[in-house]
């Protein structure tokens, strides 16, 4: 029969001795253990070319479905309508792929991948940020689809190439800082399906019930209310406002602010977790 010695006082403190005099990650090392992790996950990208689906087929699907369904009753034709409509799908297909980030992070725990950076002497946040960085390649395809799909169908953007490129910059950010929402979500999560579920609940409502596919004077007073303080909504008017016009309005200010906010709790949080589980 074997006998489960519980842990000593003496030796709490020596393991509390150890953790403490473990060299600390430099900001450097941190940036470049980041970029390693980044690495990784573009070459598992490449292996795995189903991960690009969703980037390249929702934008094409979506652009051309809600075109031509809701371009004759809202705008009278789909021509008017897209100048409306790109821009928030561009807004839509960007937050839409940030989900799967934490997707991702929870099938990689699941198979412990993890467990192998467990002993690694690298910043916590690196396995984290790592394949955020990656994504970023996922969300500048999906945008420049969106755009491309729209120009194909009639779309001119009055901002020039200017305007669209800003705008595309800051539909990029905003996935990138979202994405740090479901970075947690996946860290708490139980499975991979769970975080798909609990990202849909939260990522669909806002998107929905924004201003992306309808002019806010249509809608109810109460649901306009919403769709005002709506974040989605900031980030779709201002990528309206550079795309179509070349404005860089006070909705961009709000819109980088919710960014640097999100970022401030969630990235925290998501390493917290993350250790947790270490």
């Amino acid at each position: 029969m074997s006998t489960m010695i519980a842990p000593t006082r003496e030796t709490v403190r020596a393991a509390d001795r150890v953790e403490a005099a473990r060299r600390r990650v430099t900001l450097a090392e941190t940036v470049g253990q980041t970029l390693s992790m980044a690495w990784r996950a573009l070459k598992k990208m490449r292996r795995n070319p189903e991960q690009f689906f969703d980037v390249a087929l929702q934008p094409l699907l979506f652009t051309a479905m809600f075109a031509y369904i809701f371009g004759g009753a809202i705008a009278g034709d789909v021509q008017n309508y897209l100048p409306l409509m790109i821009p928030g799908i561009l807004a839509q297909t960007v937050l839409t792929t940030c989900m799967a980030t934490g997707t991702q992070l929870r099938e990689d725990m699941e198979k412990g991948v993890f467990d192998r950076f467990k002993s690694l002497p690298i910043a916590r946040i690196a396995p984290l940020a790592g394949p955020m960085v990656a994504d970023l390649l996922r969300y500048t395809i999906a945008a420049t689809l969106t755009f491309g799909m729209g120009v194909l169908m009639g779309y001119r953007p009055g901002g020039g190439v200017g305007g669209v490129l800003a705008a595309i910059l800051l539909a990029i950010f905003t996935g990138w800082s979202l994405a740090w929402i479901f970075t947690w979500v996946g860290t708490i999560a139980r499975s991979a399906q769970a975080v798909q579920g609990i990202s849909m609940m939260i990522l669909f409502p806002l998107t929905f019930l924004s201003n992306a596919f309808v002019p806010v004077e249509t809608l109810p007073g109460w649901l306009a209310t919403f769709v005002r303080v709506n974040p989605v909504s900031h980030l779709v008017t201002a990528t309206r406002d550079l795309a179509n016009n070349a404005l860089v309005s006070g909705e961009v200010a709000w819109t980088l602010l919710a960014c640097a906010v999100v970022m401030a709790i969630f990235a925290p949080l998501s390493v917290r977790s993350y250790k947790r589980h270490m």
